[in-house]
Formats: C-alpha cells, sequence, structure tokens
C-alpha cells in the first residue's frame, strides 16, 4: 500500500538535499535543528562567516524559490544580531513520475531545488 511522507519526513528529506549541498560547498555545521517550525535548521560557518539557513520543503503546486519575506525578515534580524548571513533554502518534492503527486514512502521523487538565495 502507497504511504505518503509526512510532513515531518519530507522536512527530514529537504534537510539532507540541503545539507549535502552545504557540505559539497564548504559550509561547517555548527548546529543542526531538523525539527518542524525550529528555525534556523542549519547554522554554519564557511570562510570564517557564520551562516544561518531556513529549509523548507513545498509541494506542488507551491512554488520551491518563493518565501514569506515578513518571517524571513525576523530570521535575518536574528541573524544580524549574531553578525551572520541569511539565507532560504525551499526544496520542491513531489513523486518520481510525476511532480504534481505527493512522495511515496519507498518510491522515486523528483525535486526542484536551486541552492541558497541570500535574504538581504
Amino acid at each position: 500500500m502507497a504511504v505518503k511522507l509526512t510532513q515531518q519526513e519530507l522536512h527530514n528529506l529537504a534537510m539532507n538535499i540541503v545539507g549535502k549541498d552545504l557540505e559539497e560547498n564548504g559550509f561547517e555545521f555548527l548546529g543542526v535543528n531538523s525539527k518542524l517550525k525550529r528555525d534556523p535548521q542549519f547554522v554554519a560557518l564557511k570562510d570564517k562567516d557564520l551562516h544561518f539557513v531556513i529549509v523548507r520543503a513545498i509541494s506542488y503546486p507551491d512554488d520551491a524559490n518563493t518565501y514569506d519575506a515578513e518571517f524571513m525578515q525576523k530570521i535575518k534580524k536574528h541573524a544580524d544580531s549574531f553578525e551572520a548571513k541569511t539565507y532560504y533554502a525551499g526544496v520542491g518534492l513531489g513523486h518520481g513520475t510525476d511532480y504534481a503527486l505527493p512522495v511515496i514512502k519507498d518510491e522515486a521523487y523528483t525535486m526542484v531545488y536551486n541552492g541558497l538565495q541570500q535574504i538581504e
């Protein structure tokens, strides 16, 4: 029987995708928080700069590259107090054969991930 991933499982999948990208780009993790509604998901160092990364798992038809600007400004204000840079990482997730369908446990999935978007 096909079982859809829960919100937490989708979030964990998005975290793994973004975490791998951060590692491949030379980020060193200082803190990782994979609980839903706990931000930021990653606190990382790169080139001696501190970075806060917000990760969101997005489902069709929502756009993985669109974020809540008001919320991200709150995070940026918090990050600024630590002299940290702020990033949004949206990961669009869908079923392997049809992006519009939900991700099913133990089946292939498709993703839309365009990397980090810096919040100015």
